[in-house]
């Protein structure tokens, strides 16, 4: 808005007509007149300053925002296309047979805490969990600085009499020629005798020595008692082992724990009540917790003879017929012991299968595409025999997946796809 002055053409004229007022003419005394004063108000307005320039930047920028959001959105990947199928999943189900059942688990018949029969430091330790031995093969053995050098100190004892006994004995045959040409007295044939029987009674003590030093180095090597596999491994190289704990709790009493993986069997408790329905050599169906769609076999192979009165139970050792790795020490079991009328029902394994298409072979790997929250993922599977379209899956998928058919060549992990319309 702009004051403007409005004066009329008497106000604004020269008293003397058209004449100008001349500069040095004195100002006239009469104040003016500003009521003829008014503020325009329908002139367009000026510039304020920087706010008007400021509000037009944030304008600009905020319409090249939104120019840019909808070029992206115009240019966004669309969803590709594709054909889809499902992982079928079948089998797995539970044995109906009837009969008692009871819970238990997994143990090893044949099970050994081993330690070393001597206590010292331990220096070397060849196995580890998992590890597979050979009875007799040395699994740990202990610092034998100490008990070599009694072993080198033996054998050169042995050493030494044997030969002050070879001596002996040729001693004592000149000794006997001499005798029998009368030169030689009795007394100095019998002093010859005397020392070479007293060199043999040392070399049998010499021997003695040497056998006990060995002994103790063989102490000092902890081997495997038997066939088996290793479960835990209870000490450290470094570690004090003794075959007690007197030495207090810094001392291992045991190296390692191993079992004949061969001797696993299910140990259940039976309720009193029904123990006299189960009988040695009894049929059975063990199934594992860790795995309860797959069943195995089994036999009873002992009713242990007495009972445990707190419990009211009775325990029943089941030996396992169907020899599994995945099988493992101090899983649980539920045993189902079936009566000689009772059917024994096989369980059929659980089987995957998806559409032959949906497999994508790269040499001797194999794949399928999963497609998971509307994009595909990549899953490496490991695939089976082929029938009616179909093809098994050992592993990778666990059943009802959906799955591209068909893949397109050039389709990437992660990328949106959608199902084709039919």
């Amino acid at each position: 808005m702009t004051l403007t002055r409005v004066a009329n053409s008497a106000a604004t004229s020269s008293p003397r007509g058209d004449l100008p007022r001349s500069r040095s003419e004195p100002m006239s005394a009469t104040p003016p007149d500003l009521s003829s004063l008014r503020i325009r108000r329908d002139e367009p307005g000026r510039s304020r300053g920087t706010g008007g320039g400021a509000r037009r930047v944030v304008i600009a920028v905020v319409a090249l925002a939104i120019a840019a959001a909808a070029v992206a959105f115009a240019l966004r990947p669309t969803a590709l296309a594709v054909d889809l199928g499902a992982a079928e999943a079948s089998g797995g189900g539970v044995a109906t047979a009837s009969g008692i059942t009871a819970n238990g688990y997994v143990v090893a018949r044949t099970k050994a805490s081993v330690a070393a029969k001597i206590s010292g430091r331990m220096d070397y330790l060849g196995v580890h969990e998992g590890s597979t031995v050979k009875k007799g093969e040395v699994i740990a053995r202990l610092e034998s600085g100490d008990q070599q050098a009694a072993l080198n100190s033996a054998r050169a004892n042995v050493g030494q009499i044997e030969a002050q006994l070879g001596q002996a004995r040729r001693d004592l045959t000149r000794s006997e020629s001499l005798a029998a040409q009368k030169v030689l007295s009795d007394a100095d044939l019998e002093n010859a005798r005397t020392k070479v029987q007293v060199l043999e009674a040392q070399l049998n003590a010499a021997h003695a020595v040497f056998e006990q030093a060995e002994v103790d180095l063989e102490n000092t090597r902890v081997r495997a008692p038997f066939d088996g596999t290793v479960l835990r491994k209870d000490a450290e190289v470094g570690e004090i082992v003794a075959p007690s704990s007197a030495g207090g709790g810094l001392t291992r009493t045991a190296i390692v724990t191993m079992a004949d993986l061969a001797t696993l069997e299910v140990e259940v408790d039976v309720n009193e009540a029904y123990i006299a329905q189960i009988q040695n050599g009894q049929a059975a169906r063990i199934t594992l917790d860790a795995y309860p769609d797959t069943s195995f076999n089994g036999r009873v192979r002992q009713v242990v003879p007495t009972a445990d009165r707190q419990k009211a139970t009775v325990q029943v050792k089941v030996s396992i017929l169907d020899r599994d790795p995945r099988i493992l020490p101090e899983m649980g079991a539920k045993v189902v012991f079936v009566r000689g009328s009772d059917k024994l029902m096989a369980v059929a394994a659980r089987r995957v299968e998806v559409p032959a298409a949906a497999l994508v072979r790269e040499g001797t790997a194999a794949r399928v595409w999963v497609v998971e929250d509307g994009r595909a993922r990549s899953r490496t599977v490991d695939p089976g025999p082929e029938h009616d379209g179909k093809v098994e899956i050992r592993s990778g998928l666990s059943g009802g997946e959906s799955v591209v058919l068909r893949p397109p060549a050039g389709l990437k992990d992660g990328a949106r796809v959608r199902a084709a319309r039919s």
